[in-house]
């Protein structure tokens, strides 16, 4: 007999490509798990322009679906996990972790094109990017872009952006992956706190065991770093942060910044041991804030 399980997430293409990716990988498992999609519209969806990088935002991007997960309108949910607030709720936990594909972010010029024109704005939405962006670039000039990453792309084909920044893994997800021009290493361009993951949350009790062989324990242990450093780093300051932890065998490093009051990258790194992932993050937020 067949389970049927009613799956949410936001409406844009993003996020339907990400939850077909869960689908998918369930289904390769045990096929007669049958879903049904359900889409909600969140204050992302409506508002474009906010910067998803700002530590006041998170909440508001994941409330509408915790909602419909509380009137049992669906029965998980599937989110970018750098859009879920720093502090778990409770009441529905994440029980799935995926595979991190990139924390990285790329650039992408217009088809045809191989080298940036300074006569035209790069597109960005992400103060973090941008600054970062300018550190790189002194000479380019920054503007906002809105609309999903299709509609960023078709922007900048017709001529109103010399380039546009996203995120490597929603190109690479959408299809994209050949219009990348250069990927930023995490050096050059500290990404947003777990970026590149897919976080499944469900009802607190609910049998989810079906879900289990899609967590990954190397997205867990990376993520206790970097969401301990932003639940830090929220307590202190409402700038854009960054931040990218990375196992090497059995230690982690991780690389943190924030944009200060008056526009200035500070950064400074930690490693350890990734058994103690979560606690270097937050010593390193506290090095970062007394810096």
């Amino acid at each position: 007999m067949k389970q049927t399980v009613r799956i949410g997430c936001r409406e844009s293409e993003l996020a339907i490509a990400q939850a077909e990716t869960v689908i998918r990988a369930v289904n390769e498992i045990d096929p007669d798990i049958e879903f049904h999609l359900v889409t909600y519209r969140n204050v992302g969806d409506r508002n474009q322009s906010l910067d998803i990088d700002s530590t006041n935002t998170k909440v508001p991007l994941t409330r509408d679906i915790e909602n419909a997960l509380a009137s049992e309108k669906i029965d998980i949910a599937v989110h970018s996990f750098r859009d879920m607030p720093y502090s778990e709720n409770p009441d529905f936990p994440v029980v799935a972790l995926t595979e991190r594909v990139s924390a990285l972010d790329a650039l992408v010029l217009p088809e045809g094109i191989s080298e940036l024109d300074n006569s035209l704005p790069v597109g960005t939405s992400s103060l973090r990017r941008a600054i970062q962006f300018k550190r790189l670039h002194p000479d380019a000039d920054i503007a906002p872009i809105r609309g999903n990453i299709t509609t960023r792309l078709a922007k900048l084909d017709l001529g109103e952006y010399s380039a546009v920044i996203l995120s490597l893994t929603g190109l690479i997800r959408l299809g994209h992956e050949e219009r990348v021009s250069r990927i930023f290493t995490a050096e050059e361009m500290i990404p947003s706190g777990s970026q590149g993951i897919i976080a499944i949350q469900s009802r607190l009790g609910d049998n989810c065991a079906y879900l289990a062989p899609l967590h990954s324990w190397r997205s867990e242990t990376v993520s206790l770093a970097e969401r301990q450093f932003l639940r830090t780093m929220t307590e202190q300051t409402t700038f854009s942060t960054g931040v990218f932890a990375e196992l090497r065998g059995e230690q982690i490093v991780i690389m943190g910044m924030f944009v200060s009051s008056d526009g200035k990258i500070i950064t400074s790194r930690i490693s350890g041991e990734a058994a103690r992932a979560q606690s270097l993050g937050e010593e390193l937020a506290l090095k970062l804030l007394a810096s």
